[in-house]
C-alpha cells in the first residue's frame, strides 16, 4: 500500500524547528519547511495578482473581465493588445524572472556569499558578449537560437571564473573578486564590438544590452519554458544537495557529500539559467542578486529557498515590467534599467552593512 505520512520531528530531534517531514513510501522522505511552503502560496497568489493588473492596465485600459474572455476565447475588440502584446510579454518576465531568482540563489549558496550572483560574477557579461558578437557579425538570424549563444557565452565566463579563482578549492571572496574583473574585461569587449560597428546595429545592440521585455513575446519565452521545464530534475536534486552545502566543508565531505563536484554541478545549473535568461530578455541586473535574499527572508529558512527565490524573482521582475511601462507614458523604460536603479542602494547597502561581505546566506 502506498501514500504519503506526514511526521511532525520528535521532541529532542535534530530537525529545527518548523520543518515536517513528508514520507512517502516506500523509499522517498522529504523535508517541508512549513513558512517557506506559506510564503511560497503567498508569493504565487502575488504574482497571480500582479500578472493580472499588468494585463490591465498600460495605454489602453482593459478591464478584468474583458482580459479574462479575450484570453480564453482569443479574438475580440482587445485581442491584439491582450493576446499579443501583453499577455506574451507578462509570461516572459514571470519566466525570466523565476530563472534569474534560481540562479542566484543556486551560485549564492555555494559560494555562500548574498554578494555573488550571476550578474556581479560575469556571467550575465559573457552571455551578453556572446549575444552581441552574435548580432553585429550576423552569425544567428533567428532570435530562438539567440538562448543558445547566450548560454555559451554564459559557460564559457563561468567556466574561465572558476579556472582563475580556483587554488586548491573555492574561496568564496576570490570567486567574486575573480568574476568582477572578467566581467569587466568583458564589457570593454562589449564596448569595442559597438564602437567597430554600423550605427544600425549599434542601437539595436544598446537596446539589447538595456534589458528589456518590449517587443518580446513567445518566441523568447517558448525556448526558456522548456530550459526551466529540462531543469526541473536537477533543481529538485540541487534542493537536496544544498542542504549538507550549508555545514562546512569537511563537515559535508564527513556525511559523504563530493563537495567539489556538487559545487561545479550546482554553478554549471545556475549558468544555464542565468545565461538562457540573458538571451531571452537581455542582461537585466540586480534581480537574481536580490531574489535570494527576499525569499530568505521572508521565509527564515536555514538555507537559500530555491522555489521562494524563483517566485520573488517572478514578482519582482513582472512588477518591475509593469512600473517601467506606466510610470512615465508614453514612453517606456527598459526594465532592465529599473531594476539597476533600485538594485544599485541594495548593493551599497550590503556592502555597507555590519559584517555585509562575511554573511553567509545559507546559516
Amino acid at each position: 500500500m502506498t501514500g504519503t505520512q506526514v511526521r511532525q520531528p520528535a521532541r529532542g530531534s535534530s530537525l529545527p524547528s518548523g520543518v515536517t517531514v513528508l514520507r512517502t513510501r516506500p523509499h522517498l522522505s522529504l523535508l517541508l519547511h512549513r513558512r517557506s511552503a506559506a510564503v511560497s502560496v503567498g508569493l504565487l497568489a502575488l504574482l497571480a495578482l500582479v500578472m493580472g493588473v499588468s494585463a490591465c492596465v498600460g495605454q489602453t485600459f482593459v478591464p478584468p473581465g474583458e482580459v479574462w474572455a479575450t484570453v480564453r476565447s482569443g479574438g475580440g475588440a482587445h485581442d491584439l493588445v491582450v493576446n499579443e502584446l501583453r499577455v506574451p510579454r507578462i509570461v516572459l518576465g514571470a519566466l525570466v524572472g523565476a530563472a534569474l531568482g534560481l540562479a542566484g540563489s543556486l551560485v549564492q549558496s555555494v559560494t555562500r556569499n548574498p554578494l555573488a550572483s550571476p550578474d556581479v560574477i560575469g556571467v550575465g557579461h559573457g552571455a551578453a558578449a556572446a549575444t552581441v558578437l552574435a548580432l553585429t557579425t550576423g552569425t544567428v538570424a533567428s532570435p530562438g537560437a539567440m538562448p543558445a549563444v547566450s548560454v555559451a557565452g554564459g559557460l564559457a565566463a563561468a567556466a574561465l571564473v572558476y579556472v582563475l579563482a580556483w587554488r586548491r578549492g573555492m574561496q568564496a571572496s576570490r570567486f567574486v573578486l575573480t568574476g568582477v574583473g572578467i566581467g569587466v574585461a568583458l564589457s570593454a569587449v562589449v564596448q569595442l564590438y559597438l564602437a567597430d560597428s554600423e550605427l544600425e546595429a549599434a542601437e539595436q545592440v544598446k537596446l539589447w544590452l538595456t534589458g528589456s521585455l518590449n517587443g518580446r513575446g513567445w518566441e523568447q519565452a517558448g525556448p526558456l519554458g522548456v530550459v526551466l521545464l529540462l531543469c526541473l530534475p536537477a533543481l529538485v536534486w540541487a534542493s537536496r544537495a544544498l542542504r549538507p552545502l550549508g555545514l562546512d566543508a569537511d563537515t559535508a565531505a564527513a556525511l559523504g557529500v563530493r563537495v567539489q563536484r556538487t559545487q561545479l554541478g550546482l554553478t554549471v545549473l545556475g549558468v544555464v539559467l542565468a545565461a538562457t535568461a540573458t538571451g531571452a530578455a537581455g542582461p537585466i541586473g540586480f534581480v537574481a542578486l536580490t531574489a535570494p535574499q527576499l525569499a530568505r527572508r521572508l521565509t527564515r529558512a536555514p538555507q537559500l529557498p530555491l522555489l521562494g527565490s524563483a517566485l520573488t524573482g517572478a514578482v519582482v521582475l513582472v512588477g518591475a515590467d509593469l512600473v517601467a511601462r506606466t510610470l512615465l507614458p508614453p514612453l517606456e523604460i527598459p526594465v532592465g534599467a529599473l531594476t539597476a536603479l533600485v538594485g544599485g542602494p541594495y548593493l551599497l547597502w550590503l556592502l555597507a552593512a555590519p559584517g555585509g561581505q562575511g554573511r553567509s546566506p545559507v546559516l
